[in-house]
């Protein structure tokens, strides 16, 4: 098959498109022409059924990544089949203001100026990130369009504002009003370098070398009662309540209900029983500080101990009446450890001693288990009702097999830290009075009376991020845009942020939805991705620095071939391993089609009148093909299958389409009877197969489609439907017969040494049709009044092919190679079979070794009987 079938075209026909695909100058023309025509403007007033999906939104501060790419291929075939199946679409865009992470980096930029937020104060630290976001932020939105991410502009939403703040207000007093928002002391990850606390999200877990110190508690005097603890953070032994042992552990028995004293402080503690403790773990007693510990503040509730901060916001050591107070926590730990050693108190310690600590991900520092006052959602009610909407089938989960997944989250949640010690995000709208007693209002149109002040935290970004589906359609106001397109279709998201944001957006939605005549859930289906990884299933990082930037990708191989790259390897709810050459591979497909359809243009392709209904020969086979192709594109499509969704239409295209069809096509576009026909299936085909792919690779198809069909664009034109009357199973059987023949045929032309450009004079017979397209494809001429066959093969359907070698083939150069080849095999079955002959080394060997050593020995044997068989067809010298 030729590379390049446009340079094989038997008749000539005009074409605009030029001899290669140039990506750089067709993608941004296309993209804009596309926006500017409005193509993916939803419209609320349409009266065609909705198609909704909302973007995850990425950060302000972001840029695109290659999860994103990825997760935005996908996103945007979902929309642009949908858009092209007749749905009004929409597909809406925005931007999440990332609290933490726009925090940061305004911060950095302060201290480079010698300044701090705390010295500009609060507004003018909040209009400082204005200006940083108005000037830095969504950068990622123009690289979306490099992607080609067919969203709505118009509708383009950020989590800052006006509606989408009100959104927010209203739903913190629609749950505060319910009772399920609350303030209490609680142990949350806190962060001393932006003395906020943290989510579960935004803490990294990373084990590290530090130091395992075991530490005697009570009396140096063995006679009187002492204990010892270890622990691998000694500073926080300051603010020790009680030093617990497992109730059955029989060692510690007598010492339960007395008290014991704590070095270095001045106190005692009283020595407890708690079934958490694990007796098998070091000295089976451990130091309990219930304001610094997660599991330790569980051992403090249940038993009542009193629950001693000593760290303040910045991670000193505060309020313990010690030499230690002032200290940083890292210096305490030194100065805490040398103090107990001092007095003789150190029995063991274990350095280095690797161990899980969480960090900050944006400040990298350790975070700090601390006591504080915050607020807090209630969950259980909200996560009962998210759960149920999985198990009721109201919203289903792709793969199912994640459904596990969704439960543990659903159905072990605890209530949810909202608040946030910035400045940057949706201020808590809670005001107090003077004498203590508080109010909750919705903007500056319901401020409290004179003299209330408001919280000064502000709401964890996931809080607005949770209402995405619903707040950027105008709620709490009933718009028209909410009526149409809520709820949304399909959420397309990666299992890693089931929880933080998928869980969240079901309990919001079912709760402030509640009674939406439309429904209440924020989607129908959850359709979950895996993460993009490197070629070898590796985790991408700066460290390993494996990352991938997809930008650089496109700038060198074209943004469709991305796409589709991305596309191939999404397998539901798996991990995608992706390398460059899978990238360049992608590419070639691009041009695979980009000449295809030039040679089709070129030799008078035409979607113009209706197709035949009496078809033939390859005609039928490929419009066969095609019908069973869209059919099976469908249901692949309902399942989320974007990897089997691919590799079909790639193997339709590359292998039957480019390698068959185009060939085949060769020797009707010859026959003025044919012609005309072959052109009307090719234009057919060839349209048909450019809109199922367009949904992936966007630009590239456009640019083909419009020269093809004369259309305005493929982007609004209509999805194939499978027609069961063009199927065709005889046709398809009959041309599966005539490839089996050229197949077969080809495998012994190799064998002869014949070269594949070589025309052979040959004779068949027993052929059921298709002589004219198997010598076409086999180089076969007709044997003149000189033939004499001097090679022949049966093929398996019994076709006799009778071959012409005489002038093809150096008959001693061929002999001499077989018989290297032949005494090569002999001598690999001589191997193998004396290894499988030896009794001692299949006893010893692994099975698995020597199932390669009998496979190996067969292929062997198999190589002898073709090279045997190939030697004895040669003609005589």
């Amino acid at each position: 098959m030729t590379e390049n079938p446009a340079e094989d075209a038997s008749r000539s026909a005009p074409t605009t498109l030029p001899p290669a695909y140039s990506p750089s100058e067709v993608e941004g023309p296309l993209y804009e022409r596309w926006v500017q025509r409005g193509y993916f403007t939803a419209d609320a007033n349409s009266d065609k059924p909705p198609f909704t999906i909302v973007i995850p939104p990425p950060n302000v501060t972001g840029s695109l990544h290659i999860g994103h790419a990825f997760e935005h291929t996908l996103i945007d075939a979902l929309t642009r089949r949908a858009r092209m199946q007749g749905f009004e679409t929409l597909w809406l865009p925005g931007m999440d203001h990332a609290s933490i992470a726009v925090h940061a980096l305004v911060e950095r930029a302060l201290a480079a100026e010698g300044t701090n937020r705390r010295e500009l104060g609060r507004e003018a630290f909040v209009a400082r990130v204005w200006e940083w976001k108005e000037q830095y932020g969504g950068a990622i939105l123009s690289q979306m369009r490099r992607l080609g991410d067919s969203v709505d502009w118009t509708r383009q939403r950020f989590t800052m504002d006006d509606g989408l703040s009100l959104a927010v207000q209203t739903m913190f007093k629609r749950l505060y009003d319910d009772g399920l928002i609350y303030r209490a002391e609680r142990l949350v990850n806190w962060s001393p370098d932006l003395r906020s606390v943290l989510s579960d999200a935004e803490v990294i877990h990373e084990d590290v070398e530090g130091e395992l110190v075991s530490m005697r508690y009570g009396s140096l005097d063995d006679d009187q009662p002492h204990i010892v603890v270890a622990t691998t953070r000694v500073e926080t032994m300051l603010g020790d309540t009680a030093v617990a042992v497992h109730p059955d552990d029989e060692r510690y028995a007598a010492l339960v209900g007395t008290e014991i004293e704590l070095p270095l402080t001045g106190r005692r503690i009283p020595i407890i029983a708690d079934a958490h403790v694990d007796p098998a773990f070091g000295t089976g007693a451990v130091k309990v500080t219930p304001a610094h510990d997660p599991n330790d503040f569980e051992i403090g509730q249940r038993h009542r101990l009193p629950m001693l901060t000593v760290m303040d916001e910045q991670g000193r050591i505060t309020g313990t009446a010690t030499e230690f107070d002032g200290l940083d926590r890292f210096e305490a730990r030194t100065a805490v450890r040398e103090k107990l050693r001092d007095q003789g108190r150190i029995v063991a310690e274990k350095r280095p001693y690797l161990h899980s600590v969480g960090h900050s991900e944006r400040s990298k520092e350790p975070i700090e288990p601390r006591l504080s006052l915050q607020w807090f959602v209630k969950v259980a009610p909200l996560a009962a009702a998210a759960g149920d909407a999985v198990r009721n089938g109201t919203v289903s989960i792709s793969p199912p097999e994640l459904d596990s997944r969704y439960f543990a989250w659903t159905d072990n949640l605890h209530d949810w830290c909202i608040s946030r010690q910035l400045w940057w995000g949706h201020r808590i709208p809670v005001w107090y009075s003077p004498d203590g007693s508080e109010q909750v209002c919705l903007g500056p149109g319901q401020a409290p009376p004179e003299g209330w002040r408001q919280d000064e935290d502000v709401l964890d970004t996931w809080f607005s991020a949770g209402l995405w589906p619903f707040s950027t359609l105008g709620w709490p106001e009933q718009t028209p845009d909410l009526r149409k397109f809520y709820p949304t279709t399909v959420l397309v998201t990666g299992y890693d942020i089931l929880f933080f944001w998928v869980v969240r957006m079901m309990m919001f939605g079912l709760y402030a939805m509640d009674g939406n005549q439309t429904g209440s859930e924020p989607f129908h289906t959850i359709a979950l991705h895996g993460m993009v990884r490197d070629q070898y299933g590796k985790k991408m990082s700066k460290t390993r620095g494996n990352g991938i930037d997809p930008i650089e990708w496109m700038d060198r191989f074209g943004t469709d071939a991305v796409r589709f790259t991305f596309a191939r390897g999404a397998n539901p709810g798996t991990d995608v391993p992706i390398g460059e050459d899978a990238v360049g591979g992608s590419r070639n497909f691009c041009n695979k089609l980009w000449n295809a359809t030039r040679f089709a243009l070129i030799n008078g392709a035409t979607v113009s009148g209706e197709l035949p209904a009496e078809l033939s020969g390859a005609d039928a086979w490929i419009v066969s093909r095609l019908n069973n192709v869209i059919a099976e594109v469908d249901r692949l499509y309902e399942a989320y299958e974007f990897a089997k969704i691919s590799d079909l239409l790639y193997h339709f295209a590359w292998d039957e389409i480019c390698d068959w069809y185009l060939e085949l096509a060769k020797v009707s576009l010859a026959g003025e009877d044919t012609s005309p026909i072959t052109r009307r299936v090719l234009g057919e085909v060839l349209d048909g197969l450019l809109r199922l792919l367009h949904p992936i690779i966007p630009f590239v198809t456009e640019a083909l489609w419009t020269e093809l069909t004369g259309g305005e664009s493929v982007v609004i034109a209509s999805w194939p439907s499978s027609d069961a009357k063009r199927i065709d199973p005889a046709a398809e059987a009959g041309i599966e017969a005539m490839q089996d023949v050229v197949l077969e045929v080809r495998r012994f032309r190799s064998d002869q040494g014949v070269k594949p450009s070589q025309r052979i004079p040959a004779r068949l017979s027993g052929l059921a049709g298709y002589e004219a397209e198997i010598r076409t494809l086999l180089r076969l001429s007709e044997p003149g009044s000189e033939f004499a066959a001097t090679a022949s093969l049966v093929t398996a359907a019994g076709v006799v092919i009778e071959l012409d070698l005489s002038t093809a083939i150096d008959v001693p150069a061929e002999r001499t190679r077989l018989g290297r080849d032949l005494a090569a095999a002999q001598k690999e079955v001589d191997a193998t079979a004396a290894k499988l002959g030896n009794e001692a080394f299949l006893g010893k060997a692994p099975d698995a070794v020597v199932a390669k050593i009998r496979d190996r020995h067969a292929a062997a044997q198999a190589d002898i009987e073709r090279i045997t068989a190939a030697l004895s067809s040669l003609p005589d010298a």
